[in-house]
């Protein structure tokens, strides 16, 4: 595989595309790197049209062969490891970002990532700050602050390249053994925390959102293993076995 051995199962995942033009680009991009897998999130073009065709020319089996959801949670159910490119200037403060080049050689303090999964946002509005939290890492491709938005298939080309870049360098250091906690385990872990927290009053309907994306943002910075948030589950568990009893007695 030409991204190198500690990358296995790559997948790109593009999230409601609207331009034929683009994913065509993107399929001949996963042929041109080696990618695994195509997905696509709730395509708003016709991405089987003749000029998505065209424009894949030897990647037309990445095309055959993708996988279509109608949502992102369910398109990243098998990812260990979940990166998500954002262009946007003006997300939430607290989230974190760094740039490609630095996310993509973190990923190589790692022995081997199985299921690597590398999201992409709409043409005209990126991903949503909702979506952002569903990756461990978001990470950005440094352009013009007065035009910072790359066309689709270029961003895919550049994170693609840089990662296959990134793969080849030799760095010494002590590889570690890949134990991240997945963004699915975040995620149906943040859930029953919220779900907890509105429970005891700490949270406000109208308002957990806000307050739990923050919490979440500092648990994805942690880098958090997947004791940890094994951990934290049981924690959660456990305060609700004894309200749910309490209430009986």
């Amino acid at each position: 595989m030409i991204l190198g051995k500690n990358f296995s199962n790559l997948k790109v995942i593009l999230v409601e595309p609207s331009g034929p033009l683009n994913v065509g680009s993107v399929a001949r991009l996963c042929s041109n790197f080696e990618v695994d897998e195509l997905r696509i999130v709730s395509p708003k073009c016709d991405i089987f049209s003749l000029e998505a065709k065209k424009m894949a020319l030897k990647g037309h089996k990445f095309l055959e062969n993708c996988k279509i959801f109608d949502d992102l949670q369910k398109a990243i159910f098998d990812c260990d490891l979940v990166l998500a490119s954002c262009g946007r200037i003006d997300v939430n403060k607290n989230s974190f970002f760094g740039s490609s080049e630095d996310i993509f050689d973190w990923t190589l303090s790692f022995k081997k990532i199985n299921n690597l999964a590398i999201i992409f946002g709409r043409e005209d509005r990126g991903l949503t700050n909702s979506e952002l939290l569903l990756a461990n890492k978001i990470f950005n491709i440094p352009t013009s602050q007065n035009n910072p938005s790359l066309n689709l298939s270029h961003a895919v080309s550049i994170a693609l390249y840089e990662l296959n870049k990134s793969s080849k360098r030799n760095f010494d250091q002590e590889l570690k053994v890949f134990n991240l906690a997945s963004s699915k385990q975040i995620h149906d872990s943040f859930l029953e925390i919220e779900e907890l927290l509105l429970k005891v009053g700490y949270l406000l309907k109208h308002t957990s959102k806000a307050k739990i994306s923050k919490f979440k943002n500092f648990i994805l910075r942690a880098n958090t293993s997947m004791h940890e948030v094994n951990v934290l589950r049981g924690i959660v568990h456990q305060i609700n076995w004894f309200l749910n009893n309490s209430k009986r007695n």
